[in-house]
């Protein structure tokens, strides 16, 4: 068994003691797949800086035997390429009307180190799911299994008042009861689609590719606990056919998975891969979505996944937050071990030009941009009196990590 817990004070999840950002896939390519380029295509994805994959299996009592080895066969590869499993507990999440096979789910599994974390109901506040039930389940799951937390991802928008109804923008009230019902408390949002928004509910809700930090920040405010997780997009069902096919750019994908960062995700996962509807003809052949990893989803996992970004994305927060001098760009800054690191994301789609930030500790000289793709390599930042202006104009939708020595 692979211990993992949550810190309490950051919401980072801890593998085995050691500070993690999961970046997951939801779901991954098939375990005995290949990649295009001949790899294992588990192999592929750890490769790129993937840590975390998504297995949802809906359980039953006459399958649960043949569904127990199909899930073993993916915690044996995840414990193999240094990955964990994120495990549903669907068809036994809502309520403990099913205990019997619960308990004979989560105990054949729990003890295996490829084990990380349990999936509890899917966007339960969408669909009105009775918060007793999940809560529950939760206070029973800690009873089998202290030693794995427990997620619930939520719809990015409100349920509707009445089946006539439409639904309503996504509140802090409507999600609040939940956060009683799960460790880890997240949202996911899929905002590319033609037209645009279109997953939020669109107008008069923010359809800009910056309403993953306003969900984001709303489940933050929602959940007392600092354990955060956004799920963003690859493909999803507004983009399937009949609907126009469009996918996340990779500075889309990278500008909305900081969004999320700077707003409070402790974790992001990405979803739609594994949809058929998505893929290229070859890409079918092989049961995933291999062309968009190759052209985004695999350069924004190796920046994510980098030794300097990793520990930007677990530190701490600062006892005191940089500001910039725009009101559209979003900072967290964050210290540990010797650095002061400020992440900050540009959110207007149309704003750009140099930014000045200040609230610099005093004795910090200067530091680093770090690298990230697209032809940007790290460059020196010069801090004056607490301030600094990065050079290089902030173009919309454009989001930084800056390091910085502390103990000069």
């Amino acid at each position: 068994m692979t211990l993992t817990k949550l810190d309490a004070t950051t919401g980072t999840l801890l593998v085995a003691g050691r500070r993690v950002f999961p970046l997951g896939l939801s779901d991954p390519p098939p375990v005995d797949g290949t990649a295009p380029n001949g790899k294992p295509a588990w192999a592929e994805i750890a490769g790129a800086g993937a840590n975390f994959a998504r297995n949802y299996t809906v359980w039953t009592s006459a399958r649960a035997a043949e569904q127990l080895i199909a899930l073993g066969q993916e915690l044996d590869a995840a414990v193999q390429h240094g990955m964990q499993l994120w495990v549903a507990l669907a068809g036994l999440d809502h309520n403990l009307a099913r205990q019997s096979l619960l308990d004979r789910i989560v105990n054949t599994i729990k003890p295996h180190p490829g084990l990380g974390v349990w999936k509890g109901a899917d966007e339960p506040a969408h669909g009105h799911v009775p918060v007793a039930g999940l809560v529950a389940v939760r206070r029973h799951l800690k009873t089998l299994d202290p030693d794995h937390p427990l997620a619930i991802i939520e719809a990015p928008r409100a349920p509707a008042p009445a089946p006539s109804k439409p639904d309503r923008p996504l509140t802090v009230a409507a999600v609040k009861p939940y956060a009683a019902a799960c460790d880890i408390h997240g949202v996911d949002i899929y905002p590319v689609s033609k037209p645009p928004g279109r997953h939020a509910g669109g107008p008069p809700v923010n359809t800009d590719i910056s309403v993953v930090g306003d969900v984001t920040r709303i489940l933050a405010r929602a959940t007392a606990r600092k354990a955060i997780w956004t799920t963003l997009q690859i493909a999803w069902s507004g983009v399937l056919p009949p609907h126009p096919l469009v996918f996340p750019t990779l500075q889309q994908a990278r500008f909305m998975a900081y969004d999320a960062i700077v707003a409070g995700a402790r974790g992001l996962f990405f979803f739609g891969g594994q949809l058929e509807e998505a893929m290229s003809p070859e890409d079918r052949r092989r049961g995933w979505n291999w062309r968009y990893w190759n052209r985004v989803q695999r350069p924004l996992l190796r920046e994510l996944s980098d030794p300097p970004h990793t520990a930007a994305l677990t530190a701490p927060l600062a006892p005191n937050q940089v500001a910039a001098d725009a009101a559209d760009v979003a900072v967290s800054t964050r210290l540990d071990d010797g650095f002061l690191y400020v992440i900050a994301a540009r959110r207007s789609p149309t704003a750009q030009g140099t930014v000045r930030f200040t609230g610099v500790p005093a004795g910090v000289a200067g530091g680093t941009v770090l690298a990230h793709p697209g032809g940007n390599p790290a460059r020196p930042i010069t801090v004056s009196r607490g301030a600094f202006t990065d050079p290089a104009p902030f173009a919309p939708h454009n989001a930084r990590v800056y390091r910085f020595p502390t103990d000069n």
